[in-house]
């Protein structure tokens, strides 16, 4: 069984209130627990020290990341956590400063046995991805789009494991089958 550190990303707006996304962190929490996995979480519109979360990570087997997106990328509370907590983490925590060293540029990850899942929610309609007729995205995915976070992770030497997404949740949601896919997803992953 492994040690699971779940990130709820969500920052608060009246317009996006974090339903979903606390729903989708409760519902991963469940199902791994279940598993038999042991969960630590954080809520990065909660207070968060610095040193705790270096060690949430260094701990963690899978760091599952749930998150809105906003303007095609986390929202701003979130890359200020990585903004503080990741760059303090490169004195050796989560890499060796930049790799090169010993290494290419990114190669000093110290997290290499550790794996990394993103639970992401867009207002985009699931057809908007993967059509290169589509003006938005040009036929480009979701990995795509989140290559850069990727790459954060990638640096420390994580691994990905296959990224879950729920669409269109502001116009059309239908969170029932949203959650039943995230559970399949889940025990399939995990």
């Amino acid at each position: 069984m492994a040690n699971i550190f779940i990130i709820n990303a969500h920052h608060y707006y009246p317009c996006a209130q974090g339903k979903l996304n606390k729903t989708l962190v409760e519902i991963a929490t469940e199902v791994l627990r279940k598993s038999g996995h042991i969960i630590n979480t954080t809520h990065v519109d909660n207070d968060w020290d610095i040193e705790e979360e270096l060690e949430k990570h260094k701990w963690s087997d899978i760091v599952l990341l749930q998150s809105p997106v906003y303007w095609m990328m986390v929202p701003w509370m979130f890359k200020k956590y990585m903004d503080e907590v990741y760059s303090a983490g490169m004195r050796g925590i989560l890499c060796k400063g930049d790799g090169r060293d010993k290494h290419k540029y990114g190669e000093g990850g110290t997290m290499q046995s550790k794996k990394y899942m993103f639970s992401l929610t867009f207002n985009a309609p699931e057809e908007c991805f993967d059509d290169p007729n589509e003006y938005l995205f040009q036929g480009k995915n979701v990995d795509d789009l989140w290559f850069p976070m990727h790459a954060n992770f990638r640096f420390f030497g994580m691994v990905p494991l296959p990224t879950f997404a729920c669409f269109d949740v502001i116009k059309n949601t239908n969170v029932k089958k949203d959650i039943e896919r995230f559970k399949i997803h889940l025990n399939n992953n995990i």
